[in-house]
């Protein structure tokens, strides 16, 4: 099966999508693009206020609204956490009960920098994907959006992003409805890319990116060939 067959397999019209720490600039940006998509959007964050300035901040009309972790979690049939790394482990283990039944969708990144740049840190599950499916037992999670510049997804210049997102999963719905998702942004092509155990390599090739970005004063993402 094609990636873009898959992606045009699912009626995700009526999906209600809940972004945990969307008021950070990728949290912003997929909640911006997902929001022009016609998708109901809520952003949150641990501060309500917050939540609600970056709502304002979007100008994406009344389908993006914002509120706490809690209740963007409570509210959305599918989660993404686009939540700090530091904090990652511990809110989402907070928000198990909210998350019960649901797709999570990790997009987090663990990096470090210094005077060298960019690189990937260790994680003892092996990724932050993983990480998030042992706190979550629960839910299904799936790693997806690693490689979108957030800068390139809130530039109001930006009509369609040129990349692939490489969406990884152990349960083939949901991996193909989160592709699906990924296609309604204008450019984007999800593709799966394997199970969540390859995540890791996935998460630190953000590092690569980040100095390709720097070296060449780009906003560098992903295209997979003859899929």
């Amino acid at each position: 099966m094609t990636a873009t067959r898959a992606a045009g397999q699912a009626d995700l019209s009526a999906l209600v999508i809940g972004i945990l720490g969307g008021t950070g600039d990728q949290g912003r940006g997929l909640a911006r693009r997902l929001g022009l998509a016609g998708y109901r959007v809520v952003i949150g964050s641990r501060n309500a206020g917050r939540a609600r300035e970056a709502v304002a901040s979007l100008d994406c009309g009344p389908l993006v609204t914002g509120g706490l972790n809690e209740e963007a979690a409570e509210q959305a049939d599918l989660v993404i956490a686009a939540i700090p790394w530091e904090g990652h482990k511990d809110l989402l283990a907070s928000l198990a009960p909210q998350l019960t039944g649901k797709v999570v969708v990790d997009c987090v990144n663990p990096l470090g920098f210094d005077g060298k740049g960019a690189y990937a840190l260790p994680v003892p599950e092996g990724s932050a994907a993983q990480q998030a499916a042992e706190v979550l037992p629960d839910s299904v999670v799936v790693g997806a959006f690693h490689h979108v510049s957030a800068e390139l997804l809130l530039d109001p210049a930006v009509e369609s992003l040129d990349l692939d997102v490489l969406v990884l999963g152990d349960d083939r719905q949901a991996t193909d409805m989160v592709a699906a998702l990924a296609s309604r942004i204008p450019g984007v092509r999800g593709v799966y890319g394997g199970r969540l155990r390859n995540c890791g390599q996935v998460e630190a090739l953000t590092a690569n990116l980040v100095s390709i970005n720097r070296r060449y004063k780009a906003h560098a993402g992903i295209r997979v060939t003859d899929v």
